[in-house]
């Protein structure tokens, strides 16, 4: 095991898009073991891993209630997709050597088991990567806020959170190519330019715990092992006196 790490222990927020590769939506099987192989690279270097996926990629409960649905359904069927998507993760990550549990914020007797913190904290000491599923469980709370919350709950050095840009800039750096990137920046200063790191539940709960976010491109090869190691050069730090 790795002593070179700045964050031993972390929560991985990943997006659910992730795991749908080239396809318009729905889980590709190489797209996953290829994000599973990128996982490896950090518990081979000894880091305690925890991880939440999005479900953008199956259903966003937040675009079910614009349709029309009742919030609290569009969220619950979002949950659930969270749980496939932690189903298939879990299966590429063993299929590449790497131990992993599934604690579910919802049950399902035979398929996920409920989450304890006290089972998260030590699967995690064991060496296995925890996957948590099912958001909170409660409507109303995003995957951003599930990771904020877990992330406080097994007390993780960091929040990571893979984006498909290298950290955040001053505005959109697709639409706005003269955007800028911050290299570190305080909660405060983050909230008070209204960016867009996380909602701001799950924003408020880091701040008040005072667990570092780092934004990176979780595509960019290399930049997850850099960024635990402590190279945030490919990354923003959000923190609470960055000097």
């Amino acid at each position: 095991m790795s002593t070179d790490l700045r964050f031993r222990r972390v929560l991985l927020k990943m997006s659910g898009e992730v795991l749908k590769g080239d396809t318009p939506h729905g889980i590709e099987p190489e797209a996953v073991v290829a994000a599973a192989r990128r996982l490896k690279e950090l518990t081979d270097l000894g880091t305690e891993l925890a991880l939440v996926i999005g479900a953008g990629n199956l259903f966003r409960g937040q675009s079910g209630c614009r349709e029309g649905m009742n919030r609290s359904c569009a969220d619950q069927m979002g949950m659930l997709a969270t749980v496939m998507n932690a189903l298939a993760m879990r299966d590429a990550l063993e299929g590449c050597g790497v131990p992993a549990e599934i604690l579910s914020a919802l049950p399902i007797p035979g398929v996920v088991r409920g989450f304890d913190y006290r089972d998260a904290n030590r699967l995690l000491a064991e060496g296995k990567v925890v996957l948590f599923a099912a958001g909170t469980g409660h409507p109303y709370f995003t995957t951003d806020t599930t990771a904020a919350l877990r992330a406080c709950e097994i007390k993780a050095d960091a929040v990571l959170k893979g984006t498909q840009v290298d950290g955040i800039y001053t505005a959109d750096p697709k639409r706005h190519p003269d955007a800028t990137r911050f290299a570190q920046i305080s909660y405060a200063d983050a909230l008070a330019r209204r960016l867009k790191v996380m909602d701001s539940t799950a924003f408020s709960l880091c701040m008040d715990n005072d667990i570092p976010i780092v934004v990176f491109n979780f595509a960019q090869a290399g930049t997850l092992a850099e960024v635990v190691k402590g190279d945030l050069t490919h990354a923003t730090l959000v923190c609470a006196d960055p000097r």
